[in-house]
């Protein structure tokens, strides 16, 4: 038979748990996949605190989540409490978490793309341009990571041989054009002649404008004999550079990106600037626009990117898919004459 004290205890007991069923209700999240994030580049640092007011990612030094930490959590505020004990900013989980479902549900529409590709025998070249540091590699990753290997390449070709500086400039990227069937991404292209070799004195101002006036008459070659060409320029403020470089040279699993050029490149911001703004003038045209793409926020460049792409192109089944295709026009644009800013 309970005594008294046993009564109140259970009493108290119920009292508790009743009282831990509206703080369930308060603390109530928005539903959110349960897909496990991947860590590293899907991860941005959180924007409603710093590492230093205690907020973290998962991964990061005092916010790792271990195979133990999550087998002993069965409920939601389990595991809400569990991430704030790990200093970790939720809204960033919750972010990351929606982003990796998107990203998902888009890459299995690009597989979708790539048989209809093969099957018509199209001829998609996608150049991916930008800025040192614009995220150029992170979304190319994104879009060929499920892609078939034998019906997709990424060419990101180095710097020219003697015997290549003998040709005509086009010649060696002539030889990486797509195939019948196949995708083929430029990280950087022809397009370094535009940018990236006169700020640098890699070429001489006659061979930069013979380019300029050369390009879209090579461009309206390949249009007319059915290659089909989508040109990203993936735009970042000076700020958002700087920090960026800063994390590579901190991170020894990406300081191999950083190279001479990439040094240079604050010093130089507004030389590039100026024959960025060069190249658009000259070279952006209705067979082959330039897209821009807002990227100093890393996530949101790489879906709008993919939709961009997958909106572009009558694949069989785009009627059918379950996400918006449309890209976000505040993330996504055409370049037009009338645009004075296109670094943010």
């Amino acid at each position: 038979m309970a005594t008294d004290s046993e009564s109140a205890g259970k009493s108290k007991g119920r009292a508790g748990r009743r009282d831990e069923a509206d703080i369930d209700e308060s603390n109530e999240l928005e539903t959110i996949p349960t897909m496990v994030p991947r860590e590293g580049d899907g991860y941005r640092l959180p924007r409603t605190g710093s590492v230093g007011q205690g907020l973290g990612r998962i991964g990061e030094l005092g916010s790792a989540l271990t195979e133990d930490d999550l087998r002993r959590v069965n409920t939601r505020k389990g595991f809400i409490q569990l991430l704030e004990s790990k200093a970790v900013d939720i809204e960033e989980v919750r972010k990351t978490l929606l982003y990796e479902q998107e990203l998902r549900q888009l890459q299995v529409e690009l597989v979708r793309l790539q048989r209809w590709v093969q099957n018509k025998g199209e001829r998609i070249a996608i150049l991916v341009e930008g800025r040192d540091a614009a995220g150029k590699g992170g979304t190319i990753r994104r879009f060929t990571e499920h892609l078939n290997p034998r019906a997709m390449r990424v060419v990101a070709l180095p710097k020219p041989s003697d015997e290549e500086r003998g040709q005509w400039y086009f010649q060696r990227y002539i030889r990486q054009l797509p195939n019948k069937g196949e995708i083929v991404f430029f990280d950087r292209s022809w397009y370094n002649r535009a940018v990236v070799e006169p700020v640098m004195g890699f070429c001489s101002k006659k061979e930069h404008q013979r380019f300029l006036q050369q390009v879209p008459e090579f461009e309206h070659m390949l249009y007319e004999d059915g290659v089909t060409i989508i040109k990203f320029w993936f735009s970042i403020s000076k700020e958002e550079q700087a920090k960026r470089f800063d994390a590579r040279r901190q991170n020894p699993l990406k300081q191999w990106k950083l190279s001479p050029v990439d040094d240079k490149a604050q010093e130089l911001w507004d030389s590039y600037t100026r024959h960025k703004e060069e190249m658009f003038s000259k070279t952006h045209t209705t067979f082959s626009p330039w897209i821009i793409v807002k990227a100093n926020d890393k996530q949101a460049a790489r879906l709008e990117s993919l939709r961009y792409v997958l909106n572009l192109l009558p694949y069989n089944g785009k009627d059918e898919a379950p996400m918006r295709l449309a890209p976000d026009p505040n993330v996504i644009m055409r370049f037009h004459r009338k645009m004075v800013v296109l670094d943010l």
